[in-house]
């Protein structure tokens, strides 16, 4: 599966019957997925739908979804209230030997309130039904032009990130061939301390000092933290290899990356294991913020 950015847009709108709509879907970072809909009155209906089509797209992110309706075109027609016009003419009827018996006009039966009301078609279930259709669809269509823009995102962000591992790489193999990383350096400078500390003592407990030496030794090497930093390296080409959501766990990766680094700049005793651990720390510290926008 391909990586996806967090952040997008998409725009998509159509016709149906005499309604024009226009969705508009906007997406930035987020921890899970969370969906923001704008919706017109009356058409809240969609609302299941939206969430359902999104949630198929991406796992990750803060979605906005905006939908904007209007008619294309106005249309009116007649409708007589039969009840009343059989009331008027009733009456008529009634007060015919007192009233003018010429025959009721049409500009006369339009001026008697409630006889005539003009007003909207209303729309048929079918009608309906189709409209809402071709909305969706559109929505549909949206998404995917969003789901697009996030995925090239996603590929630009994932050839950053790579060149990001493949340069940790690179110096946590500077900090494994430093030539203060071999046993007799290591030695040497034990050697060379635990000599100060016995010219310098009246007394010493030689088992004590033994123990100790044997504890320095241990804190000098680095086998263990370049052995895992190694490991999650490789986990994380991997991830970014095969793609999908999967910035949680770069997010986790992030932070052990940061934890070997942490370690190796403090039991360094050279100056070029220090100065690559540092840009190890910049490095992993760029990762992680890039990291930030990935689903």
């Amino acid at each position: 599966m391909p990586l996806q950015s967090m952040t997008g847009f998409a725009r998509s709108e159509g016709s149906s019957g005499r309604y024009r709509w226009a969705w508009e879907l906007r997406s930035v970072n987020g921890k899970g997925l969370d969906m923001r809909l704008r919706l017109p009155p009356g058409l809240e209906r969609f609302e299941p739908d939206c969430r359902r089509l999104a949630s198929q797209h991406f796992a990750r992110g803060n979605v906005q979804v905006g939908l904007s309706l209007s008619r294309t075109e106005t249309s009116v027609e007649a409708v007589v209230n039969e009840d009343a016009l059989a009331a008027v003419l009733k009456l008529r009827e009634r007060l015919g030997d007192a009233i003018d018996p010429a025959p009721l006009k049409l500009d006369t039966l339009l001026s008697i309130r409630g006889i005539v009301d003009f007003r909207e078609p209303e729309e048929s279930e079918s009608e309906r039904a189709e409209r809402d259709a071709e909305v969706l669809a559109g929505l549909e269509g949206a998404l995917a032009d969003l789901r697009a823009m996030r995925e090239e995102e996603g590929k630009a962000l994932g050839q950053v990130l790579l060149a990001q591992v493949d340069r940790m790489e690179k110096l946590a193999a500077i900090v494994e061939n430093d030539p203060s990383r071999s046993p007799k350096a290591i030695a040497d400078r034990l050697a060379q301390q635990v000599s100060m500390v016995i010219d310098n003592a009246s007394s010493i407990d030689r088992e004590r000092l033994h123990a100790e030496v044997a504890l320095l030794a241990t804190k000098a090497d680095l086998r263990e933290e370049l052995d895992r930093l190694s490991s999650h390296i490789a986990a994380a080409r991997d991830l970014l290899t095969k793609g999908g959501p999967v910035g949680r766990k770069l997010d986790f990766l992030a932070q052990e990356f940061n934890r070997e680094s942490n370690t190796i700049c403090s039991k360094s005793n050279a100056a070029a294991v220090s100065a690559a651990g540092i840009e190890l720390k910049v490095v992993i510290d760029h990762f992680r913020e890039q990291v930030q926008n990935l689903e």
